[in-house]
C-alpha cells in the first residue's frame, strides 16, 4: 500500500502535493497511484527514440503538468529536463535521460505497489 512515508524516502515534497489536493491525504495517494501507468511515459519514449521530437515534446510537457502538481520531484525534475530540450528541439541521443526517468517511474510504482 502507498504510503506518505515512502513516497518522502523517493524524495517527493509531500506536503506541498498534499495541499494542492485541498488537504486530502487518500485523494493524493490515490492520485500518485496512477502517475506510473501513464501513457505519456509510452509516448514520450517512442516518440523521443523516433526523433518525432515535437509529439515528445508534447508527451514530456503533459507528464511535467503531473509531476509537479503531485510533487513528485526526483521524476519531475528529470522530466523538466527532458521537456526544456524537447522545447529547444535539441539534436541528441535521449536514451540515458530516458532510462533515468523509467527508472524513477519503476521506483514510484514500487512504492506504488507496497
Amino acid at each position: 500500500m502507498i504510503t506518505v512515508d515512502n513516497l518522502k524516502k523517493f524524495g517527493a515534497n509531500t506536503e506541498e502535493g498534499i495541499a494542492r489536493c485541498m488537504g486530502n491525504e487518500q485523494f493524493y495517494l490515490k492520485l500518485v497511484a496512477t502517475v506510473p501507468g501513464q501513457k505519456a511515459f509510452d509516448v514520450l519514449r517512442e516518440k523521443a527514440s523516433a526523433g518525432d521530437l515535437d509529439a515528445a515534446f508534447e508527451a514530456a510537457h503533459a507528464l511535467k503538468g503531473v509531476l509537479g502538481n503531485l510533487s513528485l520531484t526526483p521524476l519531475y525534475e528529470k522530466v523538466c529536463e527532458i521537456t526544456e530540450l524537447l522545447r529547444a528541439k535539441t539534436d541528441m541521443d535521449y536514451t540515458e535521460i530516458l532510462s533515468e526517468i523509467t527508472a524513477l517511474k519503476e521506483a514510484l510504482q514500487e512504492i506504488c505497489e507496497q
